[in-house]
């Protein structure tokens, strides 16, 4: 199965912080899907990136291949909550103002069926719950194409007051 989508070809890297500092969550990543700037490092090696945001959700899609196997031959658990975290965090990101920042403080996944590379395609869907001055929390479900649920989190996100 072909691994192509739209985290091939793309530059990957850290945004400079003098850069991040200007942009609202929903500005950087609105920038970061149209290629103006990179894509987070972890995003290539792992197949993934987002495809769509607006304030308080973020879409990620990416590619699960045998590469990622666990010893039993299905999707490593760890693949589907990096998409997870990835996409729960951005969504609390894409409600923050210019200067802000955000980290996963904890999360909890619940896996509820295997994932295996047959699936194809997926998609992690993260949408804020609620966004305050210092705590954001944010809930994520991963599904294939069709829809089909095959894991969903919850987050709990410190917000980031750079320069406070």
């Amino acid at each position: 199965m072909p691994h192509r989508g739209p985290w091939t070809d793309r530059q990957t890297g850290v945004v400079p912080p003098e850069i991040m500092g200007k942009l609202s969550g929903v500005e950087y990543i609105r920038r970061m899907i149209a290629g103006d700037l990179p894509m987070a490092p972890i995003c290539a090696p792992l197949r993934f990136t987002a495809i769509e945001v607006e304030p308080g959700r973020v879409l990620f899609e990416g590619a699960p291949g045998p590469d990622f196997f666990n010893p039993g031959g299905n999707i490593h658990g760890g693949y589907h909550a990096t998409l997870l975290d990835s996409a729960m965090t951005m969504a609390v990101f894409s409600m923050l103002r210019a200067g802000q920042g955000v980290t996963t403080l904890e999360f909890k996944i619940s896996f509820v069926r295997p994932l295996t590379d047959r699936v194809g395609h997926v998609l992690a869907e993260g949408k804020a719950i609620q966004v305050g001055r210092t705590i954001g929390t944010a809930e994520g479900r991963l599904t294939d194409k069709q829809g089909k649920l095959y894991a969903h989190a919850t987050t709990t996100c410190a917000v980031l007051n750079r320069g406070e």
